[in-house]
């Protein structure tokens, strides 16, 4: 599932394509959005801006108008030339938005929602999400009220990946998140200290953001690397199923007891 990094960077490289630019043609080829009329819609609507919350992107046109997307497993966002070869099948293709030079593309998107600002703004989903793990001005305080608020007996790696407590973690910056402080991912949160809880999230903030900005693809410390020797003390990394969607998780017994 693309995590916060990702969806921050597309967010970027779809404002750069579209915003100050005219567009010239939207097409919703996935047939659930047939009888939305979105081109018609959205037709000579500018976009004011698009951004980014945790897992969620936000294209906002001019009328009060906002397309909210979000990936789930499967979905990408594409930015191409105008006549450059698309990266996926056209037949993956759930919208298409098209400037005198560029194809912002979406594909695979299981939510696709045409809605008003302000209902971005009250959406129960929307408002539940904890904070956002790249804002720069990342509230801790309220991530550990929300971590104190839920059960205290969740162990800390399914707790990140709620995004009711902080949005933008995934299963991969969970993992490495928790190596890099130290942290078992099966602690209980009522036998961690904030200051702990704390040091994972501000682990993988600068590296969100660095791979966020294209400037970062270092090699992964316990991530899809079950059995493989630790890079720090050589003990194998395990791995098995944690939360209620059973993830897996991958850790270090030795860096992370």
């Amino acid at each position: 599932m693309p995590e916060g990094d990702t969806i921050l960077s597309a967010a970027r490289r779809v404002s750069a394509a579209l915003v100050g630019n005219p567009i010239v043609e939207i097409e919703t080829p996935q047939p659930r959005h047939a009888m939305d009329r979105w081109p018609e819609r959205l037709g000579g609507r500018a976009v004011r801006s698009v951004d980014a919350r945790g897992k969620h992107l936000f294209i906002r046109f001019e009328g009060d108008l906002t397309l909210h997307s979000h990936l789930r497993m499967t979905g990408q966002w594409g930015v191409y030339r105008r006549g450059e070869r698309w990266r996926r099948s056209p037949w993956r293709a759930w919208l298409v938005i098209r400037t005198a030079q560029h194809e912002v593309v979406e594909f695979d998107g299981p939510v696709l929602e045409l809605m008003t600002d302000s209902r971005t703004r009250f959406d129960r989903n929307l408002a539940a999400l904890g904070p956002d793990v790249l804002a720069p001005d990342f509230d801790e305080r309220r991530f550990l009220e929300l971590l104190r608020s839920d059960d205290q007996t969740r162990g800390i790696g399914a707790a990140l990946l709620d995004q009711r407590n902080v949005a933008g973690i995934g299963n991969m910056w969970k993992a490495e998140g928790c190596f890099l402080a130290g942290a078992d991912p099966w602690r209980r949160l009522g036998d961690l200290s904030n200051g702990e809880a704390l040091a994972v999230v501000n682990a993988v903030r600068p590296l969100m953001r660095d791979s966020a900005e294209g400037r970062r693809r270092g090699r992964r410390w316990v991530y899809d690397r079950a059995g493989l020797p630790c890079r720090r003390c050589d003990t194998p990394i395990r791995a098995r199923g944690q939360g209620d969607d059973n993830r897996t998780t991958y850790w270090c017994p030795a860096c992370q007891g």
